[in-house]
């Protein structure tokens, strides 16, 4: 199976390692690019660094939260360039979308389009004058609605890049934001450890036993080693079992019950995530730091 320059590229922006051994994973794997970073990660344990994906879209996070706590919309929105997101009227669209949808309730993002602006106007209309005053294709890329039956829900927006949406029970609307904010920073990929599936659990005990053996240690010292690494994991992505960003002494778990809150969910948006850059965008950077240097 041949192994193209941009999958090489692609797992080392994921993994941080050099080209041969990337090459070398891919071939192993036949191409396989999760196999591929589980084998790296089996090899070479603590170099591999998992990288957020690179990303081309830029764009804004729109938000609309109710007055009481009941109802919040997460929107984004994206451009072409930076500078165009930037602008006043790009964010205030990107607001006023948030709005629309907690108005309408559109099933999904298809629907959106459709639905009217405060300004009378669909948002369709609306983003087909965005385009031709700022010269850059827009588009509403996802959004998220809550509207808990009980408890209430809490945002925030980082720099216009990130959102948060939070559903929780107790607790004030500063705590709630906290948590939102928190969210944003630390990136936690679900509430608790029981939301964890046994099957990931089952994979990274796997790598960690691969890790593991390479010690030369005992089978019994090997296990306990395992099951520290994987408990530290759990805290690593599960939002109960991280440090609060504020106060590192204390665990989010630990905050929640202090306050008798609890939270139900959350989404976290950045803009641009999962979407591939084109093909001229690396070398357009390259050239840049080259200038800038």
């Amino acid at each position: 199976m041949t192994i193209t320059a941009a999958q090489v590229k692609e797992l080392r922006e994921r993994t941080g390692l050099g080209m041969m051994e990337c090459k070398g994973a891919l071939s192993e794997t036949q191409g396989d690019m999760n196999a591929a970073i589980d084998l790296l990660r089996k090899k070479a344990g603590s170099k591999v660094e998992k990288k957020a994906g690179r990303t081309a879209s830029e764009g804004a996070i729109g938000v609309y939260a109710s007055p009481d706590r009941k109802q919040a919309v997460m929107v984004e929105v994206n451009s072409e360039t930076d500078f165009v997101a930037k602008g006043d009227d790009f964010q205030t669209f990107a607001n006023a979308v948030a709005a629309a949808i907690a108005k309408h309730k559109p099933v999904d993002v298809a629907a959106v389009g459709d639905i009217k602006l405060d300004s009378g106007e669909t948002v369709a209309k609306t983003r087909e004058g965005l385009v031709s005053k700022l010269g850059e294709n827009i588009s509403v890329r996802r959004f998220v609605r809550l509207a808990p039956a009980a408890g209430q829900v809490a945002s925030y927006v980082h720099g216009r890049k990130i959102g948060v949406l939070v559903e929780m029970s107790g607790g004030d609307e500063g705590l709630g934001r906290d948590i939102a904010m928190h969210i944003a920073a630390s990136r936690p990929e679900c509430v608790s450890r029981e939301q964890v599936s046994a099957e990931l659990i089952a994979k990274e005990k796997e790598i960690f036993i691969a890790q593991a053996a390479e010690s030369g240690k005992p089978p019994e010292i090997i296990e306990k080693m395992v099951t520290g690494r994987i408990n530290k994991y759990l805290g690593e992505i599960t939002l109960l079992g991280q440090p609060f960003v504020k106060d590192p002494e204390t665990t989010v778990e630990k905050l929640l019950k202090k306050a008798s809150a609890t939270v139900t969910s959350f989404t976290r948006f950045e803009v641009g995530e999962g979407i591939e850059k084109k093909s001229g965008d690396f070398a357009a950077e390259v050239m840049a730091q080259v200038k800038g240097g």
